[in-house]
């Protein structure tokens, strides 16, 4: 992922700016996201799927909960 995005930062820096290899070289700008990225607060794909699939079932049984409650109040 990283170098992905490196290498795709890379070549706009190149489109931008024909000498930005030069000036920036490739694994220098891969430290520079490394560290970046460490300072975000993310969570991986898998993660948030897991989470993801938490709420829909936590969803669910609200949702049944709540029809039941109503069924006990009539």
């Amino acid at each position: 992922m990283i170098n992905d995005l490196a290498q795709r930062l890379l070549e706009e820096l190149h489109t931008q700016l024909p000498n930005a290899e030069r000036l920036i070289p490739k694994r220098e700008l891969h430290i520079a996201l490394q560290a970046a990225l460490a300072r975000l607060d993310l969570v991986t794909r898998e993660e948030f799927d897991a989470q993801t699939a938490v709420l829909l079932r936590t969803r669910q049984k609200l949702e049944a909960l709540e029809q039941e409650l109503m069924r006990l109040e009539q």
